[in-house]
């Protein structure tokens, strides 16, 4: 077994937006089956788990924070499996793996997949945990299978017929309450590595002339309400560029909250609470978070 309990860390240096105070404890996984030990330890640790890829999509309070963080550093290599269902290629993934990483891995392989996910930050355990989602692609529509572990069904394997998924959800059937994802499966079409390469860099370039993809953000800070786009609602209310203390919207893309440097959660939350009312009381609209506050 190769499961590690750490000192806990500040969240400010495990989470992109880099806010939040220390942690009680860090464990630390780097194969599967260590997770078939992680009950007892999180019992004996106490607080409350958090299960943290990339950190990514979350907004972590400042000062002491009564949690746990779990880490599941499964970073080896992708596997592409025997399996064809349906002509597809299918690629055996762990958890820990940069999102990145993969994507661009994936484009070497001439597998086409997670293509339009280039650019979002995170690993690809946060990106299904999140049903990551860009420019039409969406985890979710290539998943096969994933690996997890909950408390009460310890290691299982579940194929997408099992799974729950939505606008940026995803959630095993029947299993409530937490659960850690410890690898997945894609299935890809094939396709000529060059085609793949060129779709990602005009992608990327879109993005980084429309989002502040080199700053200090968690991503969006909003869904986007049916119909419409949480980016456009902030900036009719006057809330692209919007600062206060050390945290600001994006003047790029007003639905990415930025640390310009020394910014606390303190004005984080309340800028987006002020961004929230204004949307509210001119507009009619309200806005629901997308990144996770913590704890």
């Amino acid at each position: 077994m190769t499961l590690e309990v750490l000192p806990g860390p500040l969240l400010a240096s495990r989470t992109t937006l880099k806010l939040g105070g220390p942690a009680l404890a860090e464990v630390v996984l780097t194969e599967p089956q260590d997770a078939a030990g992680l009950g007892g330890i999180l019992e004996n640790l106490g607080g409350t788990p958090l299960v943290l890829g990339g950190g990514s999509n979350l907004l972590a309070r400042d000062g002491e924070l009564p949690l746990v963080l779990v880490r599941p550093r499964i970073v080896g290599e992708p596997v592409i499996l025997r399996e064809r269902p349906e002509g597809k290629i299918r690629v055996r993934v762990g958890a820990g793996v940069k999102l990145q990483r993969f994507v661009a891995w994936l484009a070497t392989q001439g597998l086409a997949a997670l293509a339009g996910l280039v650019g979002v930050p995170g690993t690809v355990g946060g990106a299904v945990a999140g049903n990551a989602g860009s420019y039409g692609d969406e985890t979710a529509a290539r998943l096969a299978r994933v690996h997890l572990w909950t408390p009460g069904g310890g290691l299982v394997w579940l194929g997408r017929e099992a799974l729950d998924f939505g606008y940026r959800h995803f959630a095993p059937q029947g299993q409530p309450g937490q659960f850690l994802i410890l690898e997945a499966e894609f299935d890809c079409d094939v396709c000529e590595p060059i085609a793949i390469r060129q779709t990602m860099i005009a992608h990327l370039k879109k993005k980084r002339a429309s989002q502040p993809i080199t700053a200090a953000t968690a991503g969006c800070v909003f869904k986007n309400p049916p119909g419409g786009a949480a980016w456009r609602l902030l900036a009719q209310v006057g809330f692209a560029g919007k600062r206060l203390g050390n945290m600001a919207f994006s003047a790029l893309h007003a639905n990415f909250l930025v640390n310009l440097g020394g910014g606390t959660s303190g004005e984080a939350l309340e800028l987006i609470a002020l961004a929230q009312g204004a949307v509210r009381e001119r507009l009619g609209s309200e806005l629901e978070m997308e990144v996770r506050v913590v704890p």
